[in-house]
């Protein structure tokens, strides 16, 4: 269709499921994401006429319910795209994923709507396009991307003449894999966290974090664990980054000598995150007390990867 136009979804009601995020997994900076086990739902529901927006959970009291809020805006761009509108529409989200502390919550309500929207009107539109309008809103599809499509996501912007194209490929999670978080009290920014980084990075540490995330590809595609605990380290973000959250690399000492192979800083944070096989309880317990440590107060939680990405859900279900 060349136009928008008011037509009759196919689908009167549909309610979307879609996993938190982490994203960098150490040097991996904008460009690697993994999806957890800990959800979001969007639910759409075609009305007569005008807009309602309904919020539950994390966030609740501080998301807009007008034209503003970022899930009615990409509802609206999907429809463009596809041509197609209802007259009217009620929007619930019901949000589990904690806001601004680094696990992707705004890219959960981004592909969460956009796929709510797609799939009212018998999905018009293609995964990748889906993907790209996501990525325009959040910037960067480290978290998009694994939020869409589940598992470990590899992503790339390729910026071409009169076209760009988000270029993304799937990794399984390694088997057995757990996430241990430690999610702090406080809130932390996208934009402040990505104010303190330096407009440019020592050669040097430009090669470091090649190197590593080289490697650590290639230890996901392998399942070698004993790869992945010599890689995970950074030198572009997670040191810039440690002055704003207190007793980081504490957190992560403490992390590892209770078992965990590998800690790392949550997306741009301030949630910090454990990758092990086991002994999960005594790791949350270790990075716990070393957040008290420094004044902290955290919540732990201890999530696997999502295999799957956003997928619908059964709408008329109890929630």
């Amino acid at each position: 269709m060349s136009s928008r136009q008011q037509v009759h979804p196919q689908k009167e009601r549909v309610r979307i499921q879609v996993p938190a995020t982490t994203a960098n997994l150490g040097p991996g900076f904008d460009t690697l994401g993994m999806a957890l086990e800990l959800f979001n739902i969007v639910e759409l529901q075609a009305m007569p006429s005008g807009v309602q927006i309904e919020v539950e959970g994390e966030g609740a009291a501080s998301i807009p319910r007008s034209e503003s809020n970022i899930v009615l805006r990409v509802i609206r761009k999907v429809w463009q795209k596809a041509g197609v509108t209802p007259a009217g529409l009620h929007l619930r989200l019901i949000n589990h994923i904690p806001v601004a502390r680094g696990l992707g919550s705004s890219a959960a309500a981004l592909v969460g709507g956009a796929v709510a929207a797609n799939e009212m009107y018998g999905n018009p539109l293609t995964d990748q396009e889906i993907l790209e309008i996501v990525t325009e809103f959040e910037g960067h599809p480290d978290n998009v991307a694994p939020a869409l499509f589940g598992g470990i996501v590899v992503s790339a912007m390729v910026h071409g003449e009169g076209n760009n194209e988000v270029i993304s490929r799937k990794i399984p999670p390694p088997y057995g894999m757990r996430a241990v978080v430690a999610i702090p009290n406080f809130h932390l920014s996208t934009k402040q966290a990505r104010s303190v980084l330096p407009t440019a990075v020592p050669y040097k540490d430009a090669v470091f974090n090649v190197s590593r995330i080289s490697m650590l590809i290639m230890a996901l595609v392998h399942n070698d664990w004993e790869l992945l605990a010599k890689v995970m380290d950074d030198r572009l973000h997670q040191p810039y980054r440690q002055e704003l959250i207190p007793g980081m690399q504490d957190v992560f000492a403490s992390a590892q000598q209770a078992g965990a192979f590998a800690a790392v800083l949550s997306g741009a944070g301030p949630t910090l995150i454990a990758f092990a096989r086991e002994n999960t309880e005594d790791i949350a317990a270790a990075m716990q007390a070393a957040f008290g440590r420094h004044g902290v107060q955290c919540q732990t939680m201890d999530l696997k990867p999502c295999p799957v990405g956003a997928e619908p859900i059964n709408p008329y279900q109890p929630i």
